[in-house]
């Protein structure tokens, strides 16, 4: 069941069409991505799903209800969260998180907030003003409002930015746990590729108001039909160059080692010319194409479905 439909958006600025017509759904329980270039439409996108921003035309249904008519009802079951949000920075953590929990619902607050802390590992900074925060810190407490109501819905912006590893980590599995027992739909933008790719069950790719990719993360990043293969050459390096040459391929050295450009059909023939030219080495890697390959492709303007891999 598609617990978010969006129609035609499209979103006007003083003459300037900034979001051109856009049209997608989210099915419950999915974990949706939406990457693109600064200037793509990413934030006025969820500002126009959140209702903060009216449409110039077009239609936001979630949960089968309008947007932003019907907004006062959908939002006591959504929530929203960005590192780039600022908190009322005379408040306490505390503070913050019982102010926003009185904007829901919600029956038993003290016990809500309790496991709230919990989650999000806030303890110690519980009564620690939020202008004392590092980027860190605040970031853990943007996210930990933005599940205050335990939204069926939830729209995040950066939500591992400024977290040091250890903490990033266990926000995404505390993503994917939530999801897997509650059934939770989440939106997430990134400029951690390896992030979406681990995390998003399919990805949309805006682009100048527009989608230009719609598909799981492993299936866009196989439109990109490059691959690297990587040698340290230690007998007959000449016969390798020569061989590079001859098959018009790019290549580039970099301590000692060879990376070597080509379409991944050909890989297997590659080897077979190294290994029949008995050139030897001692190390071997294989760099396949991944999502950010895909994204960096696309936000150089290049056509993704197009390479120059060499012809063997």
């Amino acid at each position: 069941m598609a617990i978010l439909e969006v129609k035609d958006l499209k979103k006007t600025f003083k003459q300037t069409p900034v979001i051109k017509g856009i049209s997608f759904d989210m099915a419950e329980g999915e974990i949706l991505g939406i990457l693109g270039p600064n200037g793509a439409g990413k934030t006025t996108t969820l500002q126009m799903i959140l209702g903060i921003l009216t449409p110039t035309s077009g239609t936001v249904t979630i949960f089968g209800q309008n947007m932003p008519q019907d907004k006062t009802s959908i939002m006591e079951r959504v929530n929203f969260s960005s590192t780039y949000t600022d908190l009322p920075w005379r408040l306490t953590v505390r503070e913050n998180l019982i102010w926003t929990s009185y904007l829901y619902n919600i029956p038993d607050r003290a016990r809500r907030l309790d496991k709230i802390k919990t989650i999000f590992r806030l303890d110690k900074l519980w009564n620690q003003s939020t202008s004392s925060l590092s980027a860190g810190q605040r970031t853990r407490v943007n996210l930990s409002r933005a599940y205050v109501n335990f939204p069926q819905l939830l729209l995040l912006d950066e939500p591992t930015a400024s977290l040091d590893p250890e903490v990033a980590a266990y926000i995404r599995e505390f993503f994917a746990d939530q999801r897997t027992r509650f059934n939770t739909s989440i939106i997430l933008t990134s400029h951690n590729m390896t992030e979406v790719e681990n995390l998003c069950d399919r990805v949309l790719i805006l682009k100048n108001g527009r989608i230009i990719g719609n598909d799981t993360p492993g299936r866009l990043a196989k439109k990109i039909d490059e691959t690297h293969l990587n040698l340290r050459v230690t007998k007959r390096a000449d016969i390798l160059a020569q061989l590079i040459e001859t098959s018009k391929l790019k290549s580039v050295e970099t301590d000692g080692v060879t990376s070597i450009t080509l379409k991944e059909k050909l890989l297997p023939l590659f080897l077979y010319e190294v290994a029949k030219n008995k050139i030897h080495y001692s190390e071997i890697t294989i760099d396949k194409p991944t999502l950010e390959d895909y994204f960096l492709r696309i936000a150089k303007g290049k056509d993704h479905g197009k390479s120059t891999g060499g012809d063997l």
